[in-house]
């Protein structure tokens, strides 16, 4: 119940921050990080917001509340798809929790990827835009390519790669090429 409040206080705090889009999808991103490894956490934010919520029934509805304000700013602002109510938000929130707690149970090392939280957050944009994923099931630490962002092959010898290939290498040399002064 504590940490509910918690992200009540956060929510009312955050409602007249300069960029309205940007606070709503950090606090959402947040909200999912710091709930998706606490079972009896997600259980109350459900639970809370189907009116359920039996330690405090007004802890839920103040939650509620609190981000349906952080939602109508986004949805005003322009980076939230006006046609998003509190009943679809509350369902992602909680369908999102759900997919990155099975996410992170199935990781040995516990480490939950956020990849739902930035196809949720991508979901909820009122523009189409592409939100950069973390890996698939790729360890945080792994080399990518600094063009396409493909998983790297380990180098057995001498200096890592930085591209996947002869295409990617290219892409970059032409992007150097573009930026330098004449």
């Amino acid at each position: 119940m504590d940490r509910i409040e918690l992200f009540t206080d956060t929510a009312r705090d955050l409602v007249d921050a300069e960029d309205p889009g940007a606070v709503f999808f950090r606090f959402l991103a947040s909200v999912v990080r710091l709930t998706s490894r606490n079972k009896a956490l997600c259980d109350a934010l459900e639970a809370a917001g189907a009116g359920h919520f039996a330690p405090s029934p007004g802890a839920g509805r103040d939650f509620d509340e609190a981000l349906e304000a952080l939602l109508t700013r986004a949805q005003r602002a322009g980076a939230v798809r006006r046609d998003v109510g509190m009943t679809d938000l509350r369902a992602l929130l909680v369908g999102c929790l759900s997919m990155e707690r099975a996410r992170g149970a199935g990781d040995p090392e516990g480490d939950a990827s956020g990849r739902m939280t930035a196809l949720m957050c991508d979901a909820l944009r009122a523009t189409p835009s592409v939100t950069k994923l973390p890996p698939e099931g790729g360890k945080h630490n792994e080399t990518r390519c600094e063009v396409c962002g493909g998983a790297l092959a380990v180098a057995r010898t001498g200096r890592p790669a930085r591209y996947c290939g002869g295409a990617c290498r290219q892409k970059a040399h032409r992007a150097r090429g573009r930026t330098r002064c004449p």
